[in-house]
């Protein structure tokens, strides 16, 4: 019979947690239940905390708390280094993004050449710019801060700064930005905009952050001053292995 303690649980699933993150700074799962549930592989709760863990497009979780209902493993799976779910459960997850960790997801590679050769309307005639130093800003009061500087075919540079209020979408997949206040200024393009808040919404996907097996449905985020505090709902198929 497979050991099915709640340390070696535990074990397995740090295991296969880790094998889906790029980095992880720490990572602590523990397992609530009583032994005789778990010889027929059922446990009360799986709790999980992760800092510093870097997700896919190089984005920086903070912090994760993710906290499971009831589940039921099948004992054998065990025996195989794996926990499998023999029917779905639902979590509860708390996550946290800081400023610095979103500016330089906002200024990886994979981002800095989407913002490049954008094509947009300046004064009314169609050019193509590149944009450098994309900055990210969490002031607070609920408000999100985006700004860039444009480099034009003249050789000159812009700066377009604007600030938007992050809502949850309607499908509760993604962060949608609202509002927009320049601050700068005057708007230099609609298009420009529309690409920042682009890159920003696809960076702030809910799917970046989903592992093996997972899917994560947002109920609400708080834009404090610099961080973002997520709260969703997580449905688990399976653990990752």
């Amino acid at each position: 019979m497979p050991d099915l303690g709640d340390q070696a649980i535990s074990k397995v699933a740090e295991v296969g947690l880790s094998s889906q993150l790029d980095e992880v700074e720490n990572l602590d799962v523990s397992v609530e239940t009583d032994p005789l549930k778990l010889m027929t592989g059922a446990v009360d709760s799986v709790s999980v905390k992760g800092e510093g863990l870097v997700m896919q497009k190089d984005l920086r979780v903070e912090e994760m708390h993710l906290k499971t209902n009831s589940i039921a493993i099948n004992p054998l799976s065990m025996a195989f280094g794996k926990i499998e779910l023999t029917h779905p459960t639902d979590a509860e997850t708390h996550v946290v993004l800081t400023e610095g960790d979103i500016n330089r997801a906002f200024n990886s590679d994979f981002v800095r050449d989407k913002m490049q050769n954008l094509q947009i309307h300046v004064n009314g005639e169609l050019v193509t710019v590149n944009t450098q130093d994309v900055g990210f800003r969490l002031p607070g009061s609920g408000k999100v801060g985006l700004s860039t500087s444009v480099i034009l075919p003249s050789g000159e540079t812009k700066r377009v700064s604007f600030t938007a209020v992050p809502r949850v979408s309607a499908n509760g997949q993604a962060i949608a930005l609202e509002n927009v206040e320049y601050v700068e200024g005057q708007e230099l393009s609609s298009e420009l905009t529309d690409a920042l808040l682009k890159q920003a919404s696809d960076l702030l996907d809910l799917s970046n952050f989903e592992l093996q097996g997972m899917s994560l449905r947002l109920k609400s985020l708080d834009a404090q001053a610099g961080k973002l505090v997520l709260q969703a709902e997580a449905h688990i198929s399976q653990f990752p292995s």
